[in-house]
Parts: C-alpha cells; sequence; structure tokens
C-alpha cells in the first residue's frame, strides 16, 4: 500500500498477466456489464495483453488496442475500463494523472501495470488518479524460477475494495479470548456463488508474498531505493 499509495492491497494472484485480466474483470463487473468496452494501450507487455486477450474473450467484452493519446472520448461512456503499463514495454515511464483525473469524470475505471521496484523512486498509481494498481513483486527476492509463479500484487481505493479479487485474512479473537484468524473480506462468497464472483481461482502463493514482504523488510525504505536507483543507472 505504501509503494502504490493505494487505500488496500492483496497478495498474491499468480502473477502480474493474472493480475491485469483480474483488474479487467473487475472493471467489468464495477458496472455491472453494462459497458462491454475495455480500452488497452498498446505498450503493455505482451504476455499481459495475451491474458487479458483471454479473459475477454471468456466474458465477452470487446478489447480495444490502441495509443492512449488517441483514445476516442466521444464514445468514453461504451467503456468501462482502460490499462496502462509505466514503465511500459518500450522503458517509457509517463505521469498520467491528468489522464486519470479526465478517466474519473468519464466513469472509466483506471488500472495502472506498475513495476513495484520502480514506485520507490517514481510517482505512485494513487497519486496519478488511478482506482486500481496491480504489477509482480518478482523484483522483490524472487527468484525467476524460469518463468514463474512469480506473486502478483493487486491493490486499489477503499471505495472499489469489495470487488476486489481474492480474500483478506485478518487476526481476531475468539469468545474465549483466544486468537484466531477470520475471513476479513472475500469476494461474492466464492465458494458459493462462484458466477458472481470476481475471481472463479483465487490462487494463495502465500510463501512468495511472504519472501517479498521479508525482502522488502530487509532492506527497508532506504535500501530498496538505493536497489532502484542502480537497477535504473545501469539500464
Amino acid at each position: 500500500m505504501g509503494l502504490t499509495n493505494m487505500a488496500i492491497a492483496n497478495a498474491s494472484l499468480l502473477d502480474e498477466a493474472t493480475s491485469a485480466a483480474e483488474a479487467v474483470q473487475m472493471s467489468y463487473n464495477i458496472h455491472n456489464g453494462k459497458r462491454e468496452k475495455y480500452f488497452l494501450s498498446e505498450s503493455t507487455f505482451p504476455q499481459n495483453i495475451d491474458v487479458i486477450k483471454t479473459k475477454c474473450h471468456a466474458l465477452n467484452i470487446e478489447l480495444v488496442i490502441g495509443d492512449v493519446a488517441k483514445f476516442d472520448w466521444s464514445k468514453a461512456s461504451e467503456y468501462c475500463g482502460m490499462l496502462v503499463q509505466n514503465p511500459d514495454n518500450f522503458g517509457n515511464l509517463h505521469d498520467y494523472t491528468e489522464l486519470g483525473s479526465v478517466l474519473r469524470q468519464n466513469d472509466i475505471v483506471f488500472t495502472i501495470c506498475a513495476d513495484i521496484l520502480s514506485l520507490t523512486l517514481a510517482k505512485p498509481p494513487g497519486d496519478m488518479n488511478a482506482d486500481i494498481a496491480v504489477g509482480s513483486a518478482q523484483r522483490m527476492g524472487i527468484p525467476l524460477a524460469f518463468g514463474g509463479p512469480h506473486p502478483g500484487f493487486f491493490a486499489t481505493t477503499d471505495k472499489l475494495k469489495r470487488k476486489m479479487p481474492g480474500r483478506v485474512i485478518g487476526i481476531s479473537k475468539d469468545v474465549h479470548g483466544n486468537q484466531a484468524f477470520r475471513m476479513a473480506m472475500q469476494t461474492r462468497e466464492q465458494h458459493i456463488r462462484r458466477d458472481k464472483a470476481t475471481s472463479n481461482i483465487c490462487t494463495a502463493q502465500a510463501l512468495l508474498a511472504n519472501m517479498s514482504a521479508f525482502y522488502m523488510q530487509w532492506h527497508g525504505r532506504s535500501g530498496l531505493r538505493k536497489i532502484a536507483k542502480k537497477t535504473r543507472f545501469m539500464a
């Protein structure tokens, strides 16, 4: 949450591409299926585009891939959401603050697929009026493992938290005062009403999520910024 500057975050989805696809479905669900188009920036990573295409095909969402700068605002009311990659497939880092503000005025759910390490230096999605922030936490101490799996993070605003995929477990106390864990939040009773759930398949990669958390705790704010600066100037 500190890196994305969003109200709530959960972990871990399968990977970045899965997180991005879940953001598309969540945007569609927020509008209750009444807006059937979704805009995807053409500079999004190819693997993310492929998984999003599959998700849109399954849900009958019309996916429009193009240049964000050439978005047709006259048809904005037809779109449930927009996703951009930052930094994008060409390594460009953008400030989408103004875009996020205009999208919010048009009731379009704005998702930024962000590099988690870059967020120690760059402007976070929450400050760019994003409604959802997704990405991979692989950079945070997770071995490459021949392409996966990697922990995917998913963060959103307080307003939209009930639509967020996955589950959030909280520590509570039972009637005898003993420590107990309870499901503090889940989307649409996934085990019962699967057809209405935000995410029908919830991958709980607890080990990878915890490894990333320990890595960030070990290095701390200054340590992560130092790693990010070194990565930036070696690129």
